[in-house]
Parts: structure tokens; sequence; C-alpha cells
């Protein structure tokens, strides 16, 4: 895929909570998480302004994939920090342009973007890098004790790590 090629590792989720919106797909790289909103040709803007907003709490970049009708006005609707693919099929395969690169969103919540991880990860991450030991904390407790112990960069990189380390299989045990 285009996203693989440019940037590297990657690994994707499909159609992941964020607050009261829905992203399309949840892209992790090494050191962040980026939204992806797909708005093919047939789509309209009716529901972006809202879901700009959940977007811009949860990731640290998003981008807008579009089908060819849409370029003309897309930068409209969304913010200038916001990368735009333009995606057009051709006879045999589907091209990817990427018309505008994404900034880092400033807006991103690291409380909100943490909650993307289960409790298993948020451990890891304590016993790994924090030395307390509180044992009986919630999930909004534990997120908030690591954000308070533990710079932002550091963070962001042990988030994409536990995403890309995570295994479906253990929701089965």
């Amino acid at each position: 895929m285009y996203l693989e090629i440019k940037l590297g590792k990657v690994r994707f989720f499909e159609e992941k909570e964020i607050g009261r919106a829905r992203a399309d797909i949840m892209m992790v790289t090494d050191d962040a998480v980026c939204g992806l909103e797909i708005k093919s040709d047939a789509d309209s803007y009716a529901r972006l302004k809202r879901q700009v907003k959940w977007y811009d709490k949860f990731f640290d970049y998003n981008y807008v994939v579009i089908g060819k009708s849409h370029l003309r006005h897309i930068e409209e609707h969304i913010p200038k920090y916001w990368g735009i693919i333009s995606c057009t099929e051709g006879e045999e395969d589907v091209h990817f342009e990427e018309v505008r690169e994404a900034q880092r969103n400033t807006k991103r919540d690291i409380n909100l973007k943490m909650s993307f991880l289960w409790r298993r990860e948020l451990e890891t991450i304590k016993r790994e890098c924090v030395k307390f030991k509180y044992y009986d904390l919630s999930k909004p407790q534990l997120r908030k004790k690591l954000i308070e112990k533990i710079d932002e960069e550091t963070l962001d990189r042990l988030i994409s790590r536990e995403l890309f380390d995570r295994d479906y299989t253990t929701l089965v045990e």
C-alpha cells in the first residue's frame, strides 16, 4: 500500500471508535498514531466537521483520503494541518497521490490517545518505566499516573510499540 511504502513499518486498525465518531482507519507508525478518514466520490461532507473534531482529540496526524470528485473543495472542510491523499482508480490498479502532507496535530490529547491501550499494555509500560507500586488503579487512573511520570515523546513511542505488538489471540484466552 502507498502508506507502507512511504512510512515503512505500519499497522492498520479499521473502524476504530473515537469519542462520538468512528475513524475509518487508525494507522500506527513507530512514534505516532494517525487517523485516516475516507471520503469516496459518493460521500458528502455532512459529518466531516464532527469527525475532524474527534480525530483531532485522538490522533497525532490526520489524513483525509479522497476520491477525485472532492479534490477541488476538500481544503475548505479540513484544517490546514491535515494531510490529503487523492485516490484514483486506474484500469488495473489504484493510484495514490499525497496532495498535502499532514503536520503534527497539536490538539491531540495524550490521555485519549492512551485509551486505545488495553490494561495489559498499560501495565507493561508501567512495569518498564515507572517505579511506583499502585496495584488497584482503574485504567483512567493508571493512564493519569503514566502521563505524570513519563515524558510525552517516550509515551508516543511506547503506545506505538504496544499497538504494534498487540496480540488478538489473548482475547480468546
